[in-house]
Parts: structure tokens; sequence; C-alpha cells
């Protein structure tokens, strides 16, 4: 590495963006990775969308109980 590095010409914000959207990984364990991966196969659909409705039927039944 430099000792320094010149940043005057450096635009201050440029690639930020106040409505970005992020998706984070979450990361299940092995054992739950495994469940939904064969799930998904045996329905033919992708994972994301198992676990999608997985979390909507949680959530959907936790707000009932409030």
């Amino acid at each position: 590495m430099k000792k320094e590095y010149d940043f005057s010409k450096g635009v201050r914000g440029k690639f930020y963006r106040a409505n970005a959207d992020l998706n984070l990984p979450i990361y299940l364990d092995a054992d739950i990775a495994k469940f939904v991966q064969e799930f998904a196969k045996r329905k033919k659909v992708d994972a994301q969308t198992v676990v999608n409705k997985l979390l909507r039927g949680n959530k959907a039944l936790i707000q009932s109980i409030q």
C-alpha cells in the first residue's frame, strides 16, 4: 500500500443511494438448509420460495395470536 492516496478528485457520495434495498444473506443451519433444499426439489420450486412460504405462514400465525 502507498503511504498516502490522493482523493482530491474523489466525489463524496457518488455511489450512495438513500432508498437502496439491500438483500442481506441469511445463513441456515445445515440440517434446516438440507430440509429446505430437499423439500424444494420434491416440489420443483427453488429454496427461496420454500423459505418465504414458511416465514409468511409463521408471520400470519404469530399475528393472529397477538
